[in-house]
């Protein structure tokens, strides 16, 4: 089995979480049922029952390699973390405003990559179209 592509797995993160994301308030009476609105806590075995992999094929891809790719150090020597064990009392937390701008850059990859498959498709077809319509007309 082919495992999913990194835009596969934040766009199922992006679509189970949003609404989780955006709900959040700062409002003291209310639950939000998390410490912050930045990182919000994710399940990993049900993203992965959504990919049809095992869970730690997900833990794995946002902790080893997801987390290393677009975490990062600010000048003052803090750290942005794209996915942290913990937060506060929360577990397996995304940065979701960071995941929403990678997973955005990554749609935008795989949008230009269609397009010049689509054209050089097309390309292809013409080349090969069109010698042939020329050989039809000139019998």
């Amino acid at each position: 089995m082919k495992p999913p592509s990194d835009l596969k797995i934040l766009d199922v993160i992006y679509k189970l979480y949003y609404d989780e994301f955006q709900s959040f308030t700062q409002e003291p009476d209310v639950q939000n049922g998390r410490v912050g609105k930045i990182h919000v806590p994710i399940d990993c075995k049900m993203i992965a029952r959504e990919l049809g992999v095992d869970s730690d094929i997900v833990f794995g891809r946002l902790y080893y390699h997801l987390e290393e790719r677009y975490g990062y150090k600010r000048e003052g020597g803090s750290r942005v973390a794209f996915f942290s064990l913990g937060v506060g009392v929360d577990r397996h937390c995304v940065n979701f405003p960071l995941l929403a701008s990678v997973l955005a850059g990554l749609q935008e990859e795989n949008s230009k990559f269609q397009w010049a498959t689509v054209l050089s498709a097309i390309a292809l077809l013409i080349s090969i179209v069109v010698p042939l319509v020329d050989m039809l007309l000139s019998k």
